[in-house]
C-alpha cells in the first residue's frame, strides 16, 4: 500500500509504544510523538494593563513575570486552528524545519538604525 509520509506522521522510530498526551484544544488522546507541539512564552499581564501596572508600582523598573506553556495539539485541531497547513506532494519532501522566532532578550540593546 502506498504511504503518504516517510515517517507515517510520527517520530517513533524503533520504539514500540509511546505514551499519550491530551490535546490542548479538544482533549483527544494523541501519541506524544504524533502531537503537534508549540511552546508559548507570554506575559502574565496583558498588554493593555502593563502601563496601568507600571504607574501603580512602587518600583521603577519591575520585570513582569512570564507564562511558559507547552501546548500539544491533535492533527485535526492543529489544521483547524492553522498551526500547520497541508502541503503538496513535492513540498512534503522538504524536511527542513520552519524558521524559529526567538524572543529578543531584555539585556541586549536594540540595534540602532544607521543613517547614511
Amino acid at each position: 500500500m502506498t504511504q503518504k509520509r516517510r515517517n507515517g506522521g510520527r517520530s517513533k522510530h524503533g520504539r514500540g509504544h509511546v505514551r499519550y498526551v491530551r490535546c490542548t484544544n479538544c482533549a483527544r488522546c494523541v501519541p506524544k510523538d504524533k502531537a503537534i507541539k508549540k511552546f508559548v512564552i507570554r506575559n502574565i499581564v496583558e498588554a493593555a494593563a502593563v502601563r496601568d501596572l507600571a504607574e501603580a508600582s512602587v518600583y521603577d523598573s519591575y520585570p513582569l513575570p512570564k507564562l511558559y506553556t507547552k501546548l500539544s495539539y491533535c492533527v485535526s485541531c492543529a489544521i483547524h486552528s492553522k498551526i500547520v497547513r497541508n502541503r503538496s506532494k513535492e513540498a512534503r519532501r522538504d524536511r527542513t524545519p520552519p524558521p524559529r522566532f526567538r524572543p529578543k532578550r531584555d539585556d541586549q540593546p536594540a540595534p540602532r538604525p544607521t543613517t547614511t
